[in-house]
């Protein structure tokens, strides 16, 4: 029991230190991260649609159509009547939305693929192992999850765990 009870608090500190950094993205810029990232992936694109934008960001297609529309209201990305096919709309980014991505704070992901990657080959299969066993004791290894870490903001809309 004292082995259970120590990996679901070693569990909880993830999560928490997942929370935190959330809670500091929205402070900071006021988006969760999802949305800055999905911000992020517009202004390296530059003229995605929604459909390419679903599939990188690894959401569905009424999830990506419902933080577009946060990001529009928060006047971060327009949509604009593609010149080659009228049936399409770009998404770009606003100079709002590139402003709130140069404010930032650093992603919290790329400081653990640093540390991750540096790891010996062995040590990072055995982890990714670990993890991946864990997913399934939680009855969450079917659960269709973009690789971002993120904590509570999409929960309840459609495509989202």
């Amino acid at each position: 029991m004292d082995k259970t009870i120590a990996t679901l608090t070693a569990l909880r500190r993830v999560l928490r230190a997942i929370d935190l950094h959330d809670r500091e993205v929205a402070t900071s810029v006021g988006l969760t991260t999802v949305q800055l990232r999905l911000l992020k992936f517009i202004r390296e694109t530059e003229s995605a649609n929604a459909k390419t934008l679903a599939s990188r960001v690894h959401v569905s297609q009424a999830t990506i159509t419902v933080l577009l529309d946060k990001l529009e209201m928060k006047q971060m990305i327009e949509r604009r009547v593609s010149a080659m096919d009228r049936r399409q709309k770009l998404i770009h980014t606003t100079e709002l939305g590139r402003d709130a991505l140069n404010a930032a704070p650093d992603p919290m992901q790329r400081a653990f693929v640093q540390q991750f990657e540096q790891l010996e080959d062995w040590e990072q299969t055995m982890l990714m192992a670990a993890v991946e066993r864990i997913t399934y004791l939680m009855d969450a290894d079917e659960t269709d999850t973009a690789p971002v870490f993120v904590a509570g903001e999409l929960s309840g809309i459609a495509g989202c765990p």
